[in-house]
């Protein structure tokens, strides 16, 4: 009875260090894909939890913000580790690095502490954590150097630790903001390219009197049978909802608008297909 206790044990043991960090590792998925999506449709003026977008979406749509932040990430790694084998560093050596790597990180920290002056400089999200982060990890790196050449100095195990969790804590940040310039840079690049959308003809009961240019209305003949009375070209479809559609025109401008179309018998939507034969 005991073995079989003890073997249980294990199993849910080795299913807790498996769930664990796959729990961890959707939830940043998650984040960045959310933090990515906010940004990007910001730029034509929806709130992104307005759309309805799932768990799945998110997490499907934060590769692309991480590629850039997880290369460099993994090329400082792989530098990191030539560079520790290929030097062999003196005791003074290393001090003197390390007096220029902190004077570098209470830079960082100044420029944390003075975001009310300089917050709104340009990439300031970005170079402020690069340069904490880094200097963090270098000074992190030179006090295990200066214990393993100086055994007296005793155990650093907690500044080591601290140094650890700001380099962590600043790649976090890092990677948000550049998940945020991910998503405003793709909704530039859509914005310039909404040809690439399908194209949205919307018929409709009301009259929308819609304002922004390039957008055509047609009175709709009255007929038997015939419950819309306008139809609307000129539309294309920027994302779906859970229960709606957002349209923009199909050239955008910085006076346009984003309209936001329940799916209900209120409105009829027709996709034109492209004049392109196979």
């Amino acid at each position: 009875m005991a073995d079989e206790r003890s073997q249980a044990e294990r199993w849910v043991s080795f299913a807790a260090g498996i769930i664990t960090p796959v729990t961890l590792l959707s939830a940043l998925l998650f984040y960045f894909g959310y933090v990515s999506a906010r940004s990007q449709y910001e730029y034509f003026g929806i709130d992104v939890d307005t759309i309805g977008l799932s768990t799945q979406d998110y997490v499907m749509r934060s590769p692309q913000p991480l590629l850039v932040p997880l290369l460099v990430i993994t090329l400082l790694a792989v530098a990191g580790l030539l560079l520790h084998n290929a030097i062999h560093p003196t005791a003074v050596a290393v001090r003197r690095a390390a007096r220029v790597t902190t004077v570098v990180f209470v830079l960082g920290v100044v420029g944390l502490l003075a975001y009310p002056l300089i917050g709104r400089i340009p990439y300031y999200a970005l170079i402020v954590p690069a340069v904490i982060g880094l200097s963090a990890a270098v000074l992190a790196y030179l006090t295990y150097l200066r214990r393993k050449a100086d055994p007296k100095l005793g155990s650093q195990r907690v500044l080591v630790a601290l140094l650890a969790v700001v380099t962590v804590t600043c790649a976090f940040w890092a990677t948000a903001t550049t998940a945020q310039y991910s998503g405003r840079g793709l909704a530039k690049s859509h914005a310039r390219e909404l040809n690439r959308f399908p194209v949205v003809i919307l018929d409709t009961k009301e009259k929308l009197a819609l304002r922004s240019p390039g957008i055509e209305e047609t009175a709709l003949r009255a007929g038997a049978g015939q419950t819309f009375n306008y139809r609307y070209r000129g539309l294309r479809l920027l994302v779906v909802g859970e229960d709606r559609l957002f349209l923009v025109p199909h050239k955008w401008t910085a006076s346009n608008t984003t309209i936001v179309i329940p799916l209900d018998s209120s409105v009829r939507v027709q996709f034109q297909f492209q004049n392109d034969p196979p």
